[in-house]
């Protein structure tokens, strides 16, 4: 939105590799015909859109893993709309040729498109962010069940402090052509980061807490949900006026296996089936459907790395899976990381309960570049191994 706009300031941006990417894709565009998007999901789809409305032409790569997750549903969209893609490898998969922008309607309507709301919300904000831009506006109706709502909210909630005129009706979204005014905003921290320190505090000893500066009350993040969900794993929240403070409550006796759905925040599935493991205290996790196509296969590699431990995570039913555990223990166990950032950090908080390895501990800097640094500073002794 910035880049539309021409212009504003962004203050509290984060340093994670995936925004700086996006910046410097952004940045480079006018000048070169070839832009990687290495393994980041939202810069690829984002890109997509906004490359095809610019009227770019050249190739948007990525890495091996990025050239197995799906766009056509975006791209399939972006070429009703006008935009000439074609696809340099396997259909419905990057690498893509983008050849400019026809647009397709009169001036005066609205390119009308209809995607299903049960597929990655990247698609739908990438699409929506775009939409000022198309002749006539955009409209958008979503169709089936809509999930990963938080994140739509939000994209429309900073569109319309840009400038953008938006309204909805039922799962029909408008998006009128205007131009999106250069605005100075300052982000709200990450509460997607927030829930490893969750993580820690469930885990530590009795009585643990902590502070976490820059986290709203009010805010429009999905993931804000782990405050509620961790609750039921003795974590306490109180909001302050800029930022929160966690405590370490006493778990009152579980009577019946828990159940948690991760619709409209599917990275917090990974922290919650960790730490529900480590407690033996049996959840159900539903609306995980999305992780089959993040990073890895999410999925999979929690079955596989929570084995490790004694833990288990098994489809109960179908789209359920109860994460539970018999003699759950932490000793010095090596973590594969999958080439996926949330595989790391959440299961770096088991560190609380006994010595453990991390292979490949630099996929962090995709979201959190500082996590093993502030782990070092809250007084984890971290060794890199020969």
């Amino acid at each position: 939105m910035q880049a539309l706009a021409g212009g504003g300031n962004l203050g509290n941006l984060s340093d994670a590799h995936d925004t700086q990417l996006m910046r410097r894709l952004l940045a480079a565009a006018p000048g070169t015909d070839v832009l990687d998007a290495e393994d980041a999901g939202t810069v690829m789809r984002f890109l997509t859109a906004y490359l095809a409305v610019t009227n770019w032409r050249g190739r948007l790569v990525g890495t091996a893993r990025m050239q197995e997750r799906p766009i056509g549903v975006l791209v399939e969209a972006l070429r009703q709309a006008g935009a000439s893609i074609n696809y340099l490898n396997n259909q419905g998969y990057p690498p893509l040729e983008l050849a400019g922008f026809a647009a397709t309607k009169e001036a005066e309507a609205p390119t009308e498109l209809a995607v299903r709301g049960d597929i990655s919300s990247q698609y739908i904000s990438a699409l929506l962010m775009v939409g000022p831009r198309l002749p006539g506006g955009l409209r958008l109706r979503l169709t089936g069940h809509v999930g990963s709502r938080p994140y739509i909210d939000m994209t429309v909630a900073l569109m319309q402090l840009f400038g953008a005129n938006y309204t909805a009706e039922g799962d029909t979204l408008t998006v009128r052509p205007s131009h999106y005014q250069p605005t100075d905003y300052t982000v709200e921290s990450d509460w997607s980061a927030a829930s490893y320190w969750y993580s820690l505090v469930a885990l530590a000893p009795a009585g643990s807490e902590i502070t976490l500066p820059g986290l709203r009350r009010e805010s429009l993040q999905g993931d804000q949900a782990i405050a509620k969900m961790m609750t039921h794993f003795g974590v306490a929240t109180t909001f302050l006026p800029d930022g929160i403070h966690l405590k370490q409550q006493p778990l009152a006796p579980q009577t019946e296996v828990l159940t948690l759905n991760f619709t409209d925040c599917p990275d917090l599935a990974q922290t919650v089936a960790v730490v529900a493991a480590a407690l033996n205290r049996p959840v159900d996790l539903t609306g995980l459907e999305s992780l089959r196509i993040k990073e890895t296969d999410r999925i999979a590699a929690l079955q596989t790395e929570l084995a490790k431990f004694g833990g288990d995570l098994r489809e109960v039913s179908e789209g359920r899976f109860r994460a539970e555990s018999v003699g759950f223990a932490v000793n010095n166990q090596s973590i594969a990381t999958y080439h996926d950032h949330r595989m790391a950090m959440a299961f770096a908080p088991l560190a609380m309960r006994g010595p453990l390895t991390m292979e490949s501990p630099a996929v962090v800097k995709k979201s959190y570049p500082q996590y093993w640094v502030e782990l070092a500073k809250s007084g984890f002794v971290i060794s890199e191994a020969d």
